[in-house]
């Protein structure tokens, strides 16, 4: 059997104000096109199919126009709910889908397989959508088989497997599971989720996934292997600069008659690149980087010592799909470290004392040759003024 993995299409989110539902469309049928041309027999959505948990109505266009063409390639379809979905939402018209799409957002089910057969047998695959502990406790009141309450996301999954292998005892074959969340061992570089990158991470330990023949995790936008069982897939877009450098695609799994035989790499094609330029505004607005950079989505940090006038104006002259600009001055890492405080006390003219305040606002840069002509001046037209009353 041929499993396709994908996860964290995040259909409706946008990018720094734009919408990405064309690209992701894009995108999703490159993907498609990937399931036909490499006789895929199942494709998993391990989580996070949507942004929101109230998508607009264009989203749920674009996941129906996917969902069927997948179907159309004659592979089945298996989805399940991650954080950012409505597993209510998601899940409403699960009754109501074709044969060969299945979409999984109930706990109590999680023990219950999707059974799909080849040459070599029965394959079973385990759904466990997104659980958090403070709303999925109410489905098992009791705690896990030992009577510990369920109160981390760890716990919540451990129970979760623990459910799985009892429906894998119950169910002879090879297993498949798909899940959504954070699983240690995770590269923290890798792209991950605005959540975890927030803080509060609830790890996982990867022994929890032990058991099944491969284990689809969604959750993180980058690709990760954890064990040769274990992986991400990441999301099919880039929803970050921090994940510029990371490649996008799917794995595609072989199963055998004997289990897990082999895991590839499938790339996506990107709609647009993103580029990080540094340098100063002017550097960065060089014809070499323009010619370069005019069409993909860039994140200008200009490095003059002063902020420039209408910076993003004049950015997205060149480059119009300019998408955030910062000033991060290239300041002189030997610069005077005592406090602005300080700096003040010591300072014995008020020429002394406007120098620190300059270097305090404008990241350790004192006044230009020009500004302290204009200070001296105002400073001696001052004086003059008080010798006068």
């Amino acid at each position: 059997m041929r499993i396709l993995h994908t996860s964290d299409w995040h259909i409706g989110r946008t990018f720094h104000g734009t919408s990405t539902m064309d690209a992701l469309a894009e995108v999703l049928t490159a993907l498609t096109e990937q399931v036909r041309d490499n006789a895929v027999d199942v494709v998993v959505v391990a989580g996070d199919v949507f942004d929101s948990a109230t998508p607009a109505g264009p989203a749920y266009t674009l996941l129906g126009d996917t969902l069927v063409a997948l179907h159309e390639t004659g592979a089945r379809v298996i989805v399940t709910s991650g954080n950012h979905d409505s597993a209510a939402r998601l899940g409403f018209q699960a009754r109501l889908l074709r044969d060969g799409i299945h979409v999984l957002t109930d706990p109590l089910a999680i023990g219950t397989p999707i059974t799909i057969d080849d040459a070599d047998g029965p394959v079973r695959f385990f759904g466990i959508p997104y659980l958090e502990p403070a709303i999925v406790r109410q489905y098992w009141p009791d705690g896990d088989s030992e009577g510990r309450q369920l109160r981390t996301q760890a716990q919540t999954m451990a129970h979760a497997m623990e459910l799985v292998r009892d429906g894998m005892a119950a169910h002879a074959g090879r297993s498949v599971v798909i899940a959504h969340c954070f699983a240690a061992g995770v590269d923290a570089t890798a792209g991950l989720e605005r959540e975890v990158r927030q803080g509060g991470l609830d790890v996982v330990p990867l022994s929890v996934f032990d058991g099944p023949d491969y284990v689809a995790l969604g959750h993180i936008h980058g690709r990760q292997q954890l064990s040769e069982r274990v992986r991400y897939a990441g999301a099919p877009l880039h929803y970050s600069f921090g994940e510029q450098h990371k490649e996008r695609g799917s794995w595609i799994i072989e199963l055998d008659a004997a289990g897990l035989a082999a895991v590839d790499w499938m790339p996506l094609p990107l709609p647009r690149r993103l580029v990080t330029l540094t340098g100063t505004l002017d550097e960065i607005l060089s014809s070499g980087n323009i010619s370069a950079h005019a069409q993909d989505w860039v994140c200008a940090i200009y490095t003059d010592g002063l902020p420039q006038r209408e910076p993003m104006r004049r950015l997205r002259e060149q480059y119009p799909y300019c998408a955030m600009v910062q000033h991060q001055p290239d300041v002189d890492t030997a610069a005077d470290e005592r406090s602005y405080s300080q700096r003040l006390r010591a300072a014995a003219t008020d020429t002394d004392r406007i120098e620190a305040f300059l270097e305090h606002v404008r990241a350790g840069r004192g006044a230009t040759e020009r500004e302290s002509e204009l200070i001296r001046e105002v400073l001696d037209d001052r004086v003059r003024a008080e010798a006068l009353v």
